[in-house]
């Protein structure tokens, strides 16, 4: 058995898992399940849902109408290796129409959130020295996009 995450969409499932399978290492858009009658939402004849894997994990795309929006009380988040894979996946997710948000979050075009964080953050806002993860800290409040470097400095002092 293999828990799948379910992305409810308006109408643009297979454009969303489209571009994650295009952007995202072992992804990929599979099957789909088009309606065998009208369903709220969707007219008879149309996609309904779409499988797809992003970074290797399984998802359900729903092609269910307007009325449940994405929003930040469920966000995907990737941990990156280093500064040019957060630029990397930063720009990728905000480009047409994503929205930035704080401390490594944001929005896609789709109005998926998700965290884009380098691995390395958790030393400055872990670390054992208390005043430079507090420095970290209100560093990273001031952020939309993470810098790695201006997290190091500020834990370092």
């Amino acid at each position: 058995m293999e828990l799948t995450t379910c992305l409810w969409f308006n109408g643009n499932a297979r454009e969303a898992a489209t571009f994650y399978a295009n952007n995202f290492p072992n992804s990929s858009v599979a099957d789909n399940w088009m309606a065998p009658v009208e369903t709220p939402g969707n007219e008879q004849g149309s996609e309904v849902l779409v499988n797809f894997k992003i970074f290797g994990r399984p998802f359900i795309g729903l092609n269910g109408g307007p009325q449940f929006p994405h929003s930040e009380a469920i966000s995907f988040q990737i941990p990156c290796a280093d500064q040019s894979e957060v630029d990397k996946y930063w720009d990728l997710l905000i480009a047409d129409g994503g929205q930035e948000s704080q401390c490594g979050w944001l929005k896609d075009k789709f109005g998926v959130s998700w965290q884009v964080t380098p691995t390395e953050m958790g030393a400055y806002l872990g670390g054992p020295d208390a005043d430079g993860r507090q420095r970290a800290t209100q560093a990273m409040l001031a952020m939309k996009k993470i810098d790695l470097a201006a997290m190091k400095k500020a834990y370092l002092g």
